[in-house]
């Protein structure tokens, strides 16, 4: 399946297409969005707590970064300590499909992927100079 020669400009380095892939290329990017989605606006230690794995620092990062292009907006309150929640934008709504469509892809071609990673880490490995030929060095420092 081809793409037409009259929409080949619409994937170039300076296409507005191209702005879809770059917005989630981080991989927590995704994830942040998913979860103020299905939970609602949410302050940063609930995020960190329903996401897990997570440090507050990737987290803050992401949230920057997505507030930065529009998907989620920061809400302070004029409260004593201070409170500030998340909350997706019309734009960071507007993911969800395209991000269920990708689920989909992942679901279907997920292990598809993985194994020609292990094929291709495979072949690379036996087609270095030497990759067979390496021995370990023992942690003592003597040579066998």
């Amino acid at each position: 399946m081809g793409i037409p020669a009259d929409q080949l400009d619409d994937y170039t380095s300076d296409c507005r297409a191209r702005v879809a892939f770059e917005v989630l290329a981080n991989c927590w990017d995704s994830v942040v969005v998913f979860t103020i989605a299905i939970y609602g606006p949410m302050r940063p230690a609930a995020l960190l707590t329903r996401i897990g794995g997570i440090s507050p620092k990737v987290l803050n990062d992401a949230l920057r970064r997505l507030e930065y292009n529009g998907l989620v907006e920061r809400r302070p309150y004029p409260e004593a300590p201070p409170r500030v929640d998340y909350a997706l934008t019309e734009a960071g709504s507007a993911l969800l499909e395209p991000m269920q469509a990708m689920s989909a892809w992942a679901t279907r071609y997920a292990d598809a992927v993985l194994d020609a990673q292990e094929r291709f880490e495979a072949r690379e490995a036996s087609t270095r100079p030497g990759a067979a030929r390496r021995r370990r060095i023992p942690l003592t420092g003597n040579a066998e």
